[in-house]
C-alpha cells in the first residue's frame, strides 16, 4: 500500500507507529476509527496466525529494532524524516513534572504560526517562547504531550517548496527545565502527600480501639452511687477506676473528705477477699495437681497391667495358638501400649523433678547470709557443700530405690528379651553415673575448701608466732637502753633526761609514724594520721591476744600525736600547703635530713 507525497495521512502513520491517536492541524482525530489499543488503523486488517505465509504464533518484534518514520505534509512546511541507520538522538534527564521541550534548529525564516502548526499535532500548546537565534521554547498542557514532540527531533523541516538556506533546518526537541513545570508538581506532589496523610490518619482512626467511656463529674448524688457500687463485688473495678479519677483531679476537700474516706474504707475491704480468693484458687490449683498426678499414677498401673497382658499372651504357651494376623496385632498393640506407657512415666518423673526442685529453692532462700571475714565465709561455704553432699547422697539413695521398685515392677511382667527393658536400665544406669560423678565433684570442692581453710589457719598462726618475737624483741631492747642509760656517764645523764621520748609507747608511735609518713612523701594531716593509727590499733588488739598487749596503744588522741611529733623536730616538719581555703597543714618525714644536720 503506497501513498502520495501529499497524502495527509502520513502524519497519522507516523504517529501510529508510536501507538498515539493521530490529530489533524486543528488538534482534531484525522481518523475517527483509529484504535490505539491496536496500534494501527482499523481499516487495515490485523495480522492474524491464520494467515498465509504465517506460522502460529507471529514472531515477536525485537525492542531495539528502528521505528521506520515517514514524510509529514503541513500547510507551510514539509518534515522529512531523519536516516533510520543513525542513532537516536541524544536527550538530557528529564526533569520532574516536565510540559516544556526545548526545538533548535528551526529555519531563519521560520514563524511562530509554522511553530504552532508543526507542534499543535501533539497537543494543546500554553505558550510559546521564541527567540531570534532560531530556537525556542513550547509549553504543553500535559505531560505526555512532550513524549509527542520529541517524536519530531531529527526531521529536517523545509518551507514551501524553496530550497534556500534559510527556509530549511534541522529540529532538535529536548527536555527544558522550567519554574512553572516544577511548581506545579511539586503542588501535585503536596497535594497527593495530604491525600495520603489523611488515608492514613482516617485508616489508623477505623483501626483506633475505641475510647473508654468519660468519668462522670463528682456529686453528692454520684458519690453515693459509686459508694453502693464499691459494696458490690461485680462492680467493684468500675467504682474504683471513678474513685481514683476523682482523687487524681482534687475532688477532695474538707467538705467531701469523710465521704471520700468512707469509699477508701470500702476499698480497703475488699483486701481481705482479694486475699482470700487468691488462697483459694492457689488450694484449688495444688488440689487439681494433686488428683492430676494421682489420676496420673492409676493409669500408669492400668498400662502396666495392660502390657502385662500382652507380654503374657506373647509367651509361647499361649502364642502358638494364635493365627499369624492375631499374633500380629498383639504385637501392634503391644509396642503402642509401651510407648504411651513411657510417655506417662516420663510426665510422671519431671513432675517428681519439679517438686523436688521447689523444695530445694524453699531451702535455698530460707539459708542465712554468708559471714563477712574471709575465714567465716569460707566456712559456711564448707557447710553448705557438706548439705549439698548430704542432699545429694539422699537424692542419689532415692533413685536407687526408684531403679529397684522399677525392676522388681518391671521383671514380673516383662520378658528378658525385652529392648525398652533394656533400654529403661541404660537410662537410669546413666543418670545414676552422672549422679555418681556430680557427687565426687562436691566432695573434690569440699576437700579443697577444707584444705584452704587449714592453710588460712596456718597462716594465723604464723602471724601469731611473728607478733610474740615482735614483742619479744621490743622488751629486750627496753632492758638494754635502761641498762645503758644506768651505766652511762653524767653528760648522757642529762641528754637522757632531755629526750623527747619519753616512754615505750611514744617510741612505738614515733615508729609506726615514721614509717607511714615515709610511704607519703607529699605529706599527711594529723587526722589521717590518727585515724591509720586507731585503725592499726584495733587490728592488733583483734588479732594479738591479750596475754601479748605489753603495750596497748589505746586511746590515741590528736593532740598527743601531734605534741610528740613537734618535739621531734629533727625527724618531722610541719608544712603549709594549699591556697586561700583549701589551706592545710601536713607532717612530712625529715628524718635522713635530720642525720645530716646531727
Amino acid at each position: 500500500m503506497t501513498l502520495p507525497v501529499s497524502d495527509p495521512a502520513a502524519w497519522a502513520t507516523a504517529m501510529n507507529n508510536l501507538g498515539m491517536a493521530p490529530l489533524g492541524i486543528a488538534g482534531q482525530p484525522i481518523l475517527p476509527d483509529f484504535d490505539p489499543a491496536l496500534g494501527m488503523m482499523t481499516g487495515i486488517p490485523p495480522i492474524t496466525p491464520m494467515m498465509p505465509g504465517l506460522g502460529i504464533v507471529p514472531p515477536p518484534i525485537p525492542p531495539d529494532m528502528p521505528v521506520a518514520k515517514e514524510i509529514i505534509h503541513c500547510k507551510s512546511c514539509t518534515l522529512f524524516p531523519p536516516n533510520p541507520n543513525l542513532p537516536p538522538p541524544a536527550t538530557r534527564e528529564r526533569p520532574p513534572g516536565c510540559k516544556t521541550v526545548f526545538v533548535g534548529g528551526l529555519p531563519e525564516n521560520g514563524t511562530e504560526q509554522i511553530i504552532v502548526e508543526v507542534f499543535e499535532q501533539c497537543g494543546e500548546i500554553i505558550a510559546i517562547r521564541k527567540s531570534k537565534k532560531n530556537f525556542c521554547h513550547i509549553r504543553f498542557a500535559e505531560e505526555y504531550m512532550v513524549d509527542k514532540a520529541l517524536y519530531l527531533s531529527g526531521y529536517r523541516i523545509r518551507l514551501g517548496s524553496s530550497t534556500d538556506k534559510k527556509d530549511t533546518g534541522r529540529l532538535h526537541v529536548d527536555f527544558a527545565q522550567a519554574r512553572d513545570d516544577l511548581y506545579e508538581w511539586e503542588c501535585k506532589q503536596r497535594m497527593l502527600a495530604r491525600e495520603e496523610r489523611h488515608r492514613r490518619r482516617m485508616e489508623e482512626e477505623r483501626m483506633r480501639p475505641p475510647s473508654p467511656p468519660p468519668v462522670v463529674h463528682y456529686s453528692d448524688h454520684e458519690c453515693s452511687i459509686v459508694a453502693e457500687k464499691l459494696k458490690d463485688d461485680s462492680k467493684f473495678s468500675e467504682a474504683v477506676q471513678t474513685l481514683l479519677t476523682w482523687i487524681e483531679r482534687g475532688e477532695v476537700n474538707r467538705r467531701s473528705a469523710n465521704h471520700f474516706y468512707s469509699m477508701i474504707q470500702s476499698a480497703n475491704s475488699h483486701v481481705r477477699r482479694l486475699v482470700n480468693e487468691k488462697a483459694t484458687h492457689e488450694k484449688e490449683m495444688e488440689e487439681a495437681k494433686e488428683k492430676f498426678k494421682q489420676a496420673l499414677s492409676g493409669i500408669l498401673i492400668q498400662f502396666e497391667q495392660i502390657v502385662a497382658v500382652y507380654h503374657s499372651a506373647s509367651k509361647q504357651k499361649a502364642w502358638d495358638h494364635f493365627t499369624k494376623a492375631q499374633r500380629k496385632n498383639i504385637s501392634v498393640w503391644c509396642k503402642q501400649a509401651e510407648e504411651i506407657r513411657n510417655i506417662h512415666n516420663d510426665e510422671l518423673m519431671g513432675i517428681r523433678r519439679e517438686e523436688e526442685m521447689e523444695m530445694s529453692d524453699d531451702e535455698i532462700e530460707e539459708a542465712t547470709e554468708t559471714k563477712e571475714t574471709e575465714e567465716s565465709a569460707l566456712v559456711s561455704q564448707a557447710e553448705a557443700l557438706k548439705e549439698e553432699n548430704d542432699s545429694l547422697r539422699w537424692q542419689l539413695d532415692a533413685y536407687r530405690n526408684e531403679v529397684e521398685l522399677l525392676k522388681q515392677e518391671q521383671g514380673k511382667a516383662h520378658r528378658e528379651d525385652d529392648p525398652n527393658k533394656e533400654q529403661q536400665l541404660k537410662l537410669l544406669q546413666q543418670a545414676l553415673q552422672g549422679m555418681q560423678q556430680h557427687l565426687l565433684k562436691v566432695q573434690e570442692e569440699y576437700k579443697k575448701k577444707e584444705a584452704e581453710l587449714d592453710r588460712i589457719k596456718d597462716d594465723n598462726l604464723q602471724v601469731e608466732q611473728l607478733l610474740e618475737n615482735f614483742h619479744e624483741k621490743q622488751e629486750n631492747c627496753g632492758s638494754r637502753l635502761c641498762a645503758s642509760s644506768q651505766e652511762g656517764e653524767q653528760p648522757l645523764e642529762k641528754t637522757a633526761v632531755s629526750n623527747p621520748v619519753k616512754s615505750e609507747r611514744e617510741a612505738l608511735l614515733v615508729g609506726i609514724i615514721s614509717t607511714f609518713l615515709h610511704v607519703h612523701p607529699f605529706g599527711a594531716s594529723i587526722e589521717y594520721i590518727c585515724s591509720y593509727l586507731n585503725r592499726l590499733d584495733n587490728k592488733a588488739s583483734y588479732q594479738i591476744p591479750s596475754k601479748l598487749t605489753t603495750s596497748p596503744l589505746l586511746p590515741i588522741s590528736t593532740s598527743d600525736v601531734e605534741s610528740l611529733m613537734s618535739r621531734l623536730q629533727h625527724t618531722f616538719r610541719q608544712e603549709m600547703t594549699g591556697v586561700g581555703a583549701s589551706l592545710e597543714k601536713r607532717w612530712k618525714f625529715c628524718g635522713f635530713e635530720g642525720l645530716k644536720l646531727t
